[in-house]
């Protein structure tokens, strides 16, 4: 990890496909079992330190297409490359057998920012 990492939150929404399973053979089951390889998948990337994840399926109902999003991780991450490389997951991660993906079921957008610490051009008073 770089001394100053990059706060990532990976923002998750689930879209309308999900909510239409079972459907081509695939299940919830399916897309569930891809959904933690894909969270695995992010974990073990080099450059990525996972600080936590927050579902929040309990208190929404349908497809989620932007804020409030459906789940989010939060990790520090190395570089702009490495988060390229986590979101790829859902388009590389197979649901099922056939040749579906996980971004037929979900989405991801990242937001890269820093943590939250007084900046070093700040002159705080006295």
């Amino acid at each position: 990890m770089s001394a100053t990492p990059l706060r990532v939150l990976f923002c998750i929404g689930i879209n309308q496909n999900f909510f239409d399973l079972p459907a081509d053979g695939i299940t919830p089951g399916h897309v569930w079992q891809a959904f933690v390889s894909m969270m695995d998948g992010i974990k073990a990337l080099p450059g990525v330190d996972f600080i936590g994840d927050i579902d929040d399926d309990s208190h929404m109902v349908g497809p989620s297409d932007g804020w409030p999003w459906t789940a989010y991780i939060l990790a520090d991450v190395d570089t702009a490359e490495t988060v390229k490389a986590a979101c790829n997951l859902f388009r590389t991660t197979p649901v099922g057998d056939g040749g579906a993906k996980l971004w037929r079921f979900a989405k991801v957008e990242a937001r890269i920012g820093r943590a939250l610490t007084v900046r070093e051009d700040v002159e705080l008073p006295g």
